[in-house]
């Protein structure tokens, strides 16, 4: 029988861990590249199969379409704009490849991990500023602050793995 709380058990946990949270980056990343296509086909799909949701929710049809368009004149109008995007997308996927040093020693590279916290906590001030200057619905924010809610839940739990981990490493890091 193997022991559930032992080194090895603690750092496999651990990696579980971290490739979920690296796969959810890299699929968020990964969907800002196509935003014209993915804000057509969810416009197209309110209006068509998706109507039901769009008559529950009216107000989310509404901006759906309202983004759409926007981003639709962006793209002929003002394509550079859109480069904005990519960017963000290639941040999440720089952050996600950040996440190699706690997968390989967890013990050493935590920082990685309270840095990835605290880039989610900064979700909400960023939401709460940002969304009303750029006339963002109230929802929107909230929707988009439960990202840095959510992505804070399996670092917290890393980290309390790792200080685990850490406790029955032989060789202490320094740390306080």
């Amino acid at each position: 029988m193997s022991d559930t709380n032992g080194p090895r058990a603690l750092l496999t946990r651990t990696r579980t861990w971290l490739i979920v949270f690296v796969v959810c980056l890299v699929l968020s990343g990964a969907t800002a590249f196509p935003l014209v296509t993915e804000l057509r086909l969810l416009d197209s799909a309110l209006t068509g199969w998706a109507a039901p949701v769009a008559d529950l929710l009216p107000g989310l049809a509404e901006w759906i379409h309202r983004v759409r368009g926007g981003l639709t004149a962006a793209d002929a109008q003002a394509p550079y704009l859109l480069y904005g995007t990519d960017w963000l997308a290639f941040a999440h996927l720089v952050i996600a490849v950040a996440f190699y040093g706690p997968y390989r020693d967890p013990v050493r590279n935590i920082w990685v991990i309270e840095f990835g916290m605290i880039a989610c906590a900064g979700i909400i001030p960023l939401a709460l500023i940002c969304g009303p200057i750029r006339d963002i619905p109230f929802w929107w924010s909230v929707i988009d602050m439960s990202f840095g809610v959510i992505g804070i839940l399996p670092l917290l739990h890393v980290r309390r793995l790792i200080r685990r981990l850490e406790a029955l490493s032989p060789v202490q890091s320094g740390r306080p």
